[in-house]
């Protein structure tokens, strides 16, 4: 496995686009602390961000998750052209005539993807260590390392985003149509969810329950949205006179059905490569 983990760090050395985007997508990461500085100024009081709560253990780990899963694109696109560069470059064929079997081929790719969504999570989590340390009201050890299953979730959600754009790669070949490709599988999976919402079942909880098992969605409700969590939030919710009820937590299911796009997505991978004449 080393060996063909070796074999693709050594590509994507030489890739220029890949070490730029790469880059950009953990500084960008590192700049959720700037957000700890906004200051927005109502009427006498200037209001910071960090002052609502947002770096408070273990509240952090969720916010911080959410906030870098949207930036994921960047990485994305690295993926995604990593498998349009192996046939525009040839080296796919290269590789093989060279004695790499496409099932080598194929691991030697999610080895990548899976070492970058394990790098993601290892350095997110040194990220909200820091700001958690630096802006927290709570530092006890039992209330730091709480809600940790969000850093978990995160790094399925990349694993299997990236491992999409893996598989998207090898069936569009180009890297724009791939990326075409997504935009349009996230539409696709918007109008369905508003024709069963609107039309079919006019209830949104029946439509979410169908839904979940779509690999965008799937994905996206590994880590939902934290901002109504926020105290500030809640209190002003409570005084519109409405309770504000949302499920925040990460289920083992929906863990579940991701691995399992997952796993069809790498086998669906190799089933194109094996039946095509490279």
């Amino acid at each position: 496995m080393l060996r063909l983990l070796d074999i693709e760090l050594h590509k994507l050395k030489y890739s220029r686009s890949a070490k730029v985007l790469t880059l950009t997508y953990f500084i960008l990461i590192t700049f959720i602390a700037l957000i700890a500085s906004i200051e927005f100024p109502i009427g006498q009081v200037n209001f910071r961000v960090a002052d609502q709560g947002i770096f408070n253990f273990p509240f952090i780990w969720h916010f911080n998750s959410y906030i870098a899963a949207t930036l994921k694109l960047f990485l994305a696109i690295v993926i995604v052209s990593m498998m349009s560069n192996e046939y525009s470059n040839r080296t796919l064929k290269q590789n093989l005539i060279d004695g790499l079997s496409k099932k080598e081929f194929v691991l030697s790719k999610f080895l990548t993807v899976f070492l970058f969504a394990f790098i993601s999570t290892v350095f997110l989590f040194i990220v909200s260590l820091i700001l958690g340390y630096s802006f927290s009201d709570y530092t006890e050890i039992s209330i730091v390392f709480s809600d940790m299953e969000y850093l978990v979730a995160y790094f399925i959600k990349l694993t299997g985003f990236f491992t999409f754009c893996m598989f998207l790669g090898i069936l569009v070949k180009r890297s724009a149509f791939a990326l075409g490709f997504l935009f349009i599988w996230w539409i696709f999976e918007s109008i369905i969810y508003g024709v069963l919402n609107w039309r079919i079942f006019r209830d949104s909880d029946i439509a979410e329950n169908v839904m979940q098992f779509f690999p965008l969605a799937s994905m996206s409700n590994l880590v939902v949205e934290p901002f109504s969590r926020l105290n500030f939030i809640q209190a002003a919710a409570t005084q519109l006179g409405s309770e504000y009820e949302k499920d925040y937590g990460v289920h083992w299911y929906q863990l579940l059905i991701v691995i399992v796009w997952t796993a069809i997505f790498i086998f669906f991978s190799f089933s194109l490569l094996k039946k095509r004449d490279l």
